[in-house]
């Protein structure tokens, strides 16, 4: 009697692209997109080129800065040098069935574990930098994670997944840990943890979307059960 397979079906094949460098045969799209991403989060933590008025106006200024580095070069990256469909990369809606039920089902889960973490000193001392009102804070957050998602659970993700399958899901998540080192540490160690869940959601889905939806949530109440906490 057949089983049925719980995975999903493989990804659509794109043409082969290979860089012959030194005797090796190094895939274009995975190596380029590992660069990439390195040097993008390199000049993130380096540099900031945008000012901004008070604590308010640099979050919005770096939020500005992360859009462009995170999802306007990389979907340059993809159409320019690549020559691919940006939805083969995540851009898209994609499964939306899986992708609000695993990333709704989700929010739900995590509300008691922020309330119970994000208030704690650590979280608290470190969020209350985070002044501004409400409405003006979601937009903020909005311009940060967006492009925040789709490099790792988009452009890094299913450049990764075609040359070396679901370990790819992991593998996207640890420079997403590593680019938190700085905060809290609780939250730090997470990360490794919550980066390859919403990976693994990106690639049920066929889409960044939905890890990003979750990531907003969680990263907006965070903030605002941090905040209270002082």
């Amino acid at each position: 009697m057949p089983t049925r397979k719980a995975s999903r079906p493989a990804l659509r094949p794109l043409r082969p692209l290979v860089l012959r460098l030194a005797g090796m045969d190094l895939d274009v799209r995975a190596t380029v997109a590992l660069v990439v991403v390195t040097l993008l989060l390199i000049v993130d933590a380096y540099h900031s080129f945008l000012a901004g008025d008070g604590v308010e106006g640099a979050l919005r200024a770096k939020a500005i800065e992360r859009f462009v580095y995170y999802l306007i070069i990389p979907l340059a990256v993809i159409l320019l040098l690549f020559r691919d469909p940006p939805s083969e990369y995540g851009f898209g809606f994609g499964d939306w069935r899986q992708g609000l039920l695993w990333s709704g089902s989700f929010i739900v889960l995590s509300i008691p574990l922020i309330l119970a973490v994000a208030g704690t000193p650590a979280m608290a001392r470190y969020y209350s930098a985070y002044r501004g009102s409400g409405l003006d804070l979601l937009f903020t957050f909005f311009l940060d994670l967006v492009g925040w998602e789709f490099v790792f659970r988009g452009f890094l993700l299913f450049a990764l997944f075609r040359i070396m399958g679901p370990t790819a899901i992991v593998l996207q998540a640890v420079p997403f840990a590593l680019a938190h080192i700085g905060k809290p540490e609780i939250e730090t160690l997470s990360t490794i943890f919550g980066g390859t869940f919403f990976g693994w959601i990106a690639w049920r889905s066929r889409s960044f979307v939905y890890p990003f939806l979750l990531h907003w949530f969680i990263f907006s109440l965070t903030v605002v059960v941090a905040r209270s906490a002082l």
